[in-house]
C-alpha cells in the first residue's frame, strides 16, 4: 500500500462518529431504510448500530402503522454535544470538526 495515498487519519468515521451521525439523523425520527442512506452504512451495519443505540438508552423506537420509527433520546442529545466537544479538542486548531450529517 503506497502511503501517500492513504486516507489521513481524520478523513475517516470511526465508530463513536457514526454514532453521533445516526443520532444527529434520528433527532427528526426517522426509518432504518433513511438512517442507512443517510449515514452511508450497510444494511447489517444499521441494524448493528440501531440495536446497540436503543439498547443503551440512546435512542427510543415508535411503531407506527407497522413502521419502526427511531428518536434520540435526551441521553442520545447529551452524547452528540460531548462528541463534539471531545473531537473539537483532538483536532488541530487549524482544522474544522468534522460536520455530522444533517
Amino acid at each position: 500500500m503506497n502511503c501517500s495515498n492513504a486516507q489521513p487519519l481524520w478523513d475517516r468515521r470511526d465508530r463513536l462518529h457514526i454514532m453521533a451521525e445516526i443520532m444527529e439523523i434520528t433527532k427528526g425520527s426517522q426509518l432504518k431504510t433513511r438512517i442507512m442512506y443517510r449515514a452511508n452504512l450497510s444494511f447489517s451495519q444499521v441494524n448493528e448500530y440501531l440495536s446497540f443505540l436503543t439498547e443503551m438508552g440512546f435512542l427510543k423506537v415508535n411503531e407506527v402503522n407497522g413502521q419502526k420509527f427511531y428518536k434520540t433520546t435526551t441521553k442520545g442529545e447529551r452524547y452528540i454535544d460531548n462528541y463534539m466537544e471531545m473531537s473539537s479538542l483532538l483536532r488541530p486548531e487549524e482544522l474544522e470538526v468534522p460536520m455530522l450529517v444533517r
